[in-house]
């Protein structure tokens, strides 16, 4: 402002751009002159810019201007940049701003790489710009799947993981059959255990669950299975059939008044038949066959047929030759038809025949004193030198009644000197005579003499 201090007399001075006043007192001021402020001129200041910005200006004189002293602008960025510097500034008498202001781009930090994943990204890490995740061949994403650069230069959300949910991939070894071995109703077989694969895992258990390879199977089908899991406990299986088949043969009858005792499974391929006849029977043709590969079995059929006992024989070696590991002997004595013993244990053994015969029996009675001494089988009379030896060889006396019993082998196991009911010389024979498969085969037909 110009101040004035007037007196009375005044004289003007005019010097350079200031004025000097004087008054009657000596007394003077001095005006000092600064920039002609004019509030009506509209470039007082420079024109204001905001690069990737937007002002808002308000000037004294009106909105249509921005550049008159006085004028304040409020300064504000595009979306996706950041005020650097004031955020309002005003025009000064001195013809400047009050400040500076720019806008920066914004950005969001680099985002990590996934584990077995990867990302795309519409404009880098600049805000708005939105990244893609995408997971490897195998997996899957986890929680979000993409994530966006928000304006105050932060991503949205969190950063997703990728999880194994492939499972691995198993191949199990394709089914197969085998043969039982000849006389065994197993067969041994192998195969290359399976090998699994996984998109993450490079290493995997593989767990069979059943029987393993080089082991031997019954006969039938056998299913074997393989699992496998990765370390995302995932789960893989596969399976296949292991069948073994035994060959067989046509089921053996067995003879008429005979039996047979088989090995292994009794018909399959490899096992061999014996045949064996019933007391009083002898077998006639091979003694024993054979399942064949071919589902045949070797040789002919044998039969039982009655056996032929030679009593007229002279010596005693020759009689018992016909029963050497046939039938046992059962030798009764008596000095005469009617001793009370005899008679009682002949009544009893008639009883017992069929008994007798099951476990193949044959009775020979010795009765009283040369010259009018009998000996005979059934009905077949022995003569005197068979009778003579009989009891020379086993030492059986006339004077008394006895029973001698032989076994298969023509040895003495038994004597008795008192007659024997039925049961107990079955029970003796059956306990110390009999083999196991003689019994087995006893207990089967023991209502066959009822």
């Amino acid at each position: 402002m110009l101040l004035r201090f007037v007196a009375v007399f005044s004289l003007y001075v005019t010097a350079g751009s200031g004025t000097i006043e004087y008054d009657s007192d000596n007394d003077f001021v001095e005006e000092d002159y600064g920039p002609q402020l004019d509030y009506k001129d509209p470039h007082w200041c420079h024109s204001p810019g905001l690069t990737n910005g937007e002002m808002t200006c308000h000037s004294p004189r009106g909105r249509a201007y921005r550049s008159t002293l006085g004028t304040r602008c409020e300064m504000s960025c595009d979306r996706g940049y950041r005020l650097i510097g004031k955020g309002s500034i005003t025009c000064l008498p001195s013809r400047r701003w009050s400040g500076t202001s720019f806008c920066r781009k914004m950005r969001c930090h680099v985002l990590p790489l996934i584990p077995h994943g990867r990302y795309t990204c519409s404009h880098g890490f600049m805000v708005d710009s939105r990244c893609d995740f995408t997971c490897d061949a195998g997996y899957r994403i986890e929680e979000q799947h993409s994530r966006t650069c928000a304006r105050r230069g932060s991503w949205s959300g969190s950063q997703p993981n990728c999880e194994d949910t492939d499972p691995p991939k198993i191949k199990c070894p394709p089914s197969r059959l085998k043969v039982a071995e000849p006389g065994k109703l197993t067969a041994m077989v192998t195969w290359d255990p399976p090998k699994a694969t996984d998109t993450a895992d490079k290493s995997l258990d593989v767990i069979l669950v059943g029987q393993g390879p080089r082991t031997d199977f019954k006969e039938g089908a056998s299913i074997i299975r393989y699992k496998v899991y990765d370390e995302a406990r995932n789960r893989a299986a596969c399976k296949f059939i292991v069948r073994v088949e035994v060959r067989r043969c046509p089921t053996l009858p067995p003879p008429l008044q005979g039996f047979l005792t088989c090995s292994s499974d009794g018909n399959n391929y490899g096992a061999t038949c014996e045949y064996h006849c019933e007391g009083g029977y002898e077998r006639r043709g091979v003694s024993s066959r054979v399942c064949l590969f071919d589902h045949n079995w070797a040789g002919e059929p044998a039969e039982c047929v009655p056996m032929e006992i030679k009593s007229d024989v002279k010596t005693v070696s020759a009689l018992l030759e016909q029963f050497y590991e046939k039938r046992r002997l059962l030798i009764m004595s008596g000095p005469n038809i009617t001793d009370p013993d005899y008679q009682l244990q002949n009544i009893m053994i008639q009883k017992a025949d069929c008994g007798l015969d099951l476990r193949r029996v044959t009775v020979i009675e010795l009765l009283g004193s040369p010259p009018r001494e009998t000996g005979r089988i059934k009905e077949s009379l022995l003569s005197s030198e068979a009778i003579e030896g009989l009891r020379l060889s086993f030492r059986i006396s006339r004077s008394y009644f006895s029973m001698l019993l032989l076994d298969e082998l023509g040895m003495d196991r038994e004597r008795f000197i008192y007659p024997m009911a039925s049961g107990e010389l079955f029970s003796y024979i059956d306990s110390f005579l009999l083999e196991e498969e003689e019994r087995e085969r006893l207990e089967l037909h023991r209502d066959f003499c009822d």
